[in-house]
Order: structure tokens, then sequence, then C-alpha cells
């Protein structure tokens, strides 16, 4: 197993907070141009959803939405969310299932940057073969190199942006829209981040 329990004791005991912290009434930009790239009622995936906030706005816009986070807490809130099919998974579960297909576009913002690094290519593997001919797939991670713990507690792994697009291109993902941005936390201290959507061959 790959995921870290001390990272899901923080976010199971501040799932509420980290609600409050990434809460909007709207979808972003980055969300808006991912709802944008897929079908009307499109089957996606929220990897590693949190509180469900942007699955709540892709259930809104149309979408058919499920959810999966390691975190209860965080699965009983997205829960809560209209359209929102959600339940408690990790990572090596979602790679065991070996989805074949099913999705017109897979979310992972902010959510794969807690597996270890060696784990990333068989997620990533996985993700690949769950998408459609063409399925959308958005990763975000914070830049950087090494793993490391932030002041709450939580395991972080860093990539480069070239770095993460050459994963990307390995896993047969071929990168279309890349961003970067600089914004606080919940650990409220301001980080790089990058983000890319990709699609696959």
């Amino acid at each position: 197993m790959s995921r870290d329990d001390e990272t899901l004791r923080v976010y199971d005991a501040r799932a509420a907070e980290y609600a409050g912290v990434t809460a909007a009434d709207a979808p972003g930009r980055l969300l808006s141009a991912f709802i944008a790239a897929l079908p009307g009622g499109g089957r996606v995936l929220d990897l590693g959803c949190g509180p469900g906030i942007d699955a709540g706005h892709m259930a809104a816009a149309g979408l058919v939405v499920e959810a999966m986070d390691a975190s209860a807490a965080m699965v009983d809130l997205a829960r809560a969310r209209d359209g929102v099919a959600a339940r408690q998974a990790d990572f090596d579960m979602f790679v065991t299932e070996r989805h074949s297909q099913s999705y017109h576009g897979i979310w992972a913002n902010f959510s794969l940057l807690h597996a270890p690094r060696a784990a990333l290519p068989g997620y990533l593997a996985a993700i690949h073969t769950a998408l459609r001919p063409g399925g959308q797939f958005h990763i975000a991670v914070k830049i950087g190199t090494g793993q490391a713990r932030d002041s709450l507690g939580r395991t972080y792994t860093y990539y480069m942006p070239d770095e993460l697009s050459g994963l990307l291109r390995a896993a047969g993902l071929v990168p279309q829209a890349q961003r970067q941005g600089r914004e606080p936390g919940l650990d409220g201290k301001p980080a790089d981040w990058v983000a890319i959507r990709a699609a696959r061959a």
C-alpha cells in the first residue's frame, strides 16, 4: 500500500477546514477548460476528490460524476454534493479495480502528489487504461524535487514541470495544456504548482 496514514489523519481531522479553504461558487479556469473538453453527459472520475467541490461543479455541468478519496471524512463531505457518487478508496484500489475505457475524463487535482514517486508511473498507466480514446486527464502537483512533509504532517512528492510531462507521455497521455501558479494551501504557506491537462493517445 502506498497511502500515508499520517496524511490521511490530517485530512480526516481537518476536512471541514479544507473544504472552507478550497470552496468556490463556480468552476475555476482549469476546471472550466476540463469540462469544456468533455462531451456533454460524459462520465468522469474525481480521483482524490477531497470534499467534492470540483466534483459538484462537474455534476452541475451535466457530467456523470464518480468520486473517490482515501479519507473517510472527505468522502462524507463529497457525498453531500448533488449528483456526486463518492466512495472511500485509495490509489492502489483504483489500480486493482482494472477499469477499462470507463471514463471520458479523470480529474486528479492535487491528489497524486501524496503518492510516492515510484508509484506514479503505475497510477498513470492505470489512468490511461481507464480513459476512453481521446479521454482527458488533469493532474496538478507542487513544483520542486524530492519528497517531504509539510508543517501539518502531510507527505508530498514534488515534480518539475518537464519531469511530469515526461511521465505523462511515457504513460500514453499527451499533454494538451499547462499552467503554473503560486498560492497558499491548508498550511497557509504559498507554494508553486503546475497543472497539466493531457489526452489519451
